[in-house]
C-alpha cells in the first residue's frame, strides 16, 4: 500500500495485533497465536492450518488507489505468493484454509471477467457488484487479479489446477450479495481442484448498496469428521427473515478429518 495506507490499516486494523493502544487487538489475548506479518501469517487449530494475506491493492494505477479509494481488483505481492506455496507443500498433514479478500477467478458468484459490472445500452460499463474504474483493472474487479502488478496473474488457479486438492478451503467476501445470486452460473459455495471455495460476505449494509446483503458463515468441525457444515446466518430481513437461512446451508467434505488435538 501507499505508505499512509499502509500504515492506517496496521495502525487501526491490526491483524498481527502490534498497535493495540489504537486497535484494540491484543495478540496476548489470542488462544491460536498467530506466525508471520500483517500481510501473511498463519495459525493452527489441532490440524487445521489457516493461512491468511492481506490485499494489496497499493500505490496508484493500475493496481492501486486513486483519489476514489482503492480499486476493485484483488491483488498480493510475489512474496505472499511464495509463501504460501511454501506452506501448502510444507503442510500436507493439515487441513488447510486459505483466506483473502478476494475469491480466485471463475469459483464462485460473480468472481469472472467483467462480471462485477453490467452493460448500459451504448455497450459500456457500469458499476453493480463493484465500481467501474477504467484504469484499474476492471476485467478482474471481481477476484484476485494481480500478482506483483501482473494482470490476471492467476498464479494460485494454476497451482491449485496441477496439484487438486493440495487445500480444502478457500474463503473470501469481496463480492457481496445475496445468498441465492448465481451470477456467471455460481454459487456463493463451489468446489474446484477439489478445493471448497465459499464467498463467506458480507458483514457492511451500505459499502456496495447495490447488492450488499449482510450475513455471515459458521463452519462447524466435528472431531474425527472428514466433513464440515457450513451454514448461513442473515442480519437483516432484505432477502428471507432475519436468522439463520436453510437454503444456503451445506455439507463440504475434506480430505482428512478434522483432529483438535
Amino acid at each position: 500500500m501507499s505508505e499512509a495506507t499502509q500504515w492506517w490499516f496496521r495502525k487501526w486494523i491490526d491483524p498481527t495485533g502490534e498497535n493495540t493502544r489504537f486497535s484494540g487487538v491484543d495478540a496476548k489475548g489470542r488462544r491460536y497465536p498467530i506466525r508471520g506479518t500483517w500481510e501473511r501469517y498463519s495459525f493452527r487449530v489441532g490440524n487445521l492450518l489457516f493461512l491468511v494475506m492481506s490485499d494489496r491493492n497499493d500505490g496508484g494505477p493500475p493496481v492501486g488507489r486513486d483519489k476514489k479509494g482503492g480499486y476493485p481488483a484483488g491483488a498480493v505481492t510475489g512474496e505472499t505468493l511464495a509463501w504460501w506455496q511454501r506452506m501448502v507443500a510444507e503442510n500436507k498433514d493439515a487441513i488447510i484454509i486459505s483466506a483473502h479478500h478476494h475469491m480466485l477467478r471463475e469459483t464462485t458468484v460473480a468472481s469472472g471477467p467483467w462480471e462485477g459490472f453490467v452493460k448500459k445500452p451504448d455497450g459500456t460499463w457500469q458499476g453493480h457488484y463493484h465500481g467501474y474504474f477504467p484504469n484499474g483493472g476492471p476485467e478482474g474487479a471481481s477476484y484476485l487479479y494481480w500478482v506483483d502488478g501482473k494482470p490476471d496473474a492467476q498464479e494460485f488457479e494454476n497451482y491449485l489446477a496441477a496439484r487438486r486438492n493440495a487445500i480444502d478451503l478457500w474463503i473470501g467476501g469481496h463480492t457481496h450479495t445475496n445468498p441465492d445470486d448465481r451470477k456467471g452460473g455460481r454459487s456463493h459455495l463451489e468446489r474446484k481442484w477439489d478445493v471448497n471455495f465459499i464467498n463467506c460476505c458480507a458483514l457492511s449494509r451500505y459499502h456496495a448498496s447495490k447488492t450488499t446483503l449482510p450475513m455471515s458463515r459458521l463452519l462447524t468441525f466435528t472431531e474425527g469428521s472428514r466433513e464440515a457444515r457450513v451454514q448461513c446466518y442473515l442480519h437483516t430481513s432484505q432477502h428471507a427473515p432475519q436468522g439463520w437461512y436453510g437454503a444456503a446451508e451445506k455439507v463440504i467434505r475434506l480430505s482428512k478429518p478434522f483432529r483438535l488435538a
